[in-house]
């Protein structure tokens, strides 16, 4: 080889792995931007803004039957919200259901106000830089139970069969991809670009990333619900998307919730 190929070699092989030290060195530092404003903001989360819409839409008369939701029991009572969602989903005699916050926000809506289910799920989740009724609905009543233990009950036997649903919705296999929930969720120490992926046959992880969630996605400047997330779970795995506050959806939150159990919720959360 004359010292002309030699050079270019060289030359060649510096520009290759100084281009990949700065790809990887712009991975960090973007994700050490992301973590900033975290940081930054956190005492003045945008889903605050959230927050205070779904608190009005609860006090508003609304619907055919012009009523709030003052008397929606989420558990705890025909109105109280303080510490309702670190209790669910449960099981409630009413509907003969276990019910996630968003299946129950949807049973009072359509039974207290009067709003038709398809009108409610039509759009149920926030797009376009605007939020739907039913998602800040629940970023007000999440946003009750800030500080409080997750306790989410499987005595009922409607909730142990949820959960063991749930735990196997999380781990079954299938789609075009073969994938499941467990493919991305059950490794430590792994990531999809700049995205944490959480472990959830970790304890610490499963509590870490059930309770910021719903959360303000940065990247969209959108409140994001439970609901949502895992419907885009669904969506990443090429698998159909699943009907709004399904009973396969609920079963799922069931068993992440019920992993969570013993963590202070901190929600709304703050995502990339």
């Amino acid at each position: 080889m004359n010292t002309s190929n030699l050079t270019r070699m060289i030359l060649v092989l510096a520009l290759t792995a100084s281009g990949s030290a700065l790809a990887a060195d712009t991975a960090a530092s973007d994700s050490d931007k992301i973590e900033q404003y975290r940081e930054m903001i956190s005492d003045g989360n945008p889903a605050d803004f959230d927050e205070m819409r779904g608190e009005e839409l609860w006090k508003k008369a609304a619907g055919p039957k012009q009523a709030s939701l003052e008397k929606c029991d989420l558990g705890k009572g025909p109105g109280v919200v303080k510490g309702a969602y670190a209790a669910l989903p449960r099981y409630f005699k009413d509907t003969k259901m276990v019910q996630d916050l968003e299946s129950r926000l949807l049973t009072c809506m359509t039974t207290l106000q009067g709003i038709p289910e398809e009108e409610i799920t039509a759009k149920p989740f926030a797009s376009d830089k605007k939020a739907s009724d039913i998602s800040s609905l629940a970023s007000y009543v999440v946003g009750q139970s800030k500080g409080i233990k997750m306790a989410v009950s499987t005595r009922h036997p409607k909730e142990k069969e949820a959960f063991e649903i749930g735990r196997r919705i999380f781990n079954y296999r299938a789609g075009p991809y073969d994938f499941a929930c467990s493919t991305c969720h059950a490794t430590s120490d792994v990531r999809i670009r700049m995205q944490d992926l959480p472990n959830f046959h970790v304890k610490e992880d499963a509590q870490a990333a059930y309770t910021s969630w719903p959360a303000y996605r940065v990247s969209q400047g959108l409140t994001r619900s439970f609901q949502w997330r895992l419907n885009d779970c669904f969506r990443q795995q090429r698998f159909p998307e699943p009907k709004f506050a399904s009973e396969v959806t609920v079963a799922l939150t069931m068993y992440l919730a019920v992993s969570a159990n013993g963590a202070e919720y901190v929600g709304p959360g703050l995502k990339r």
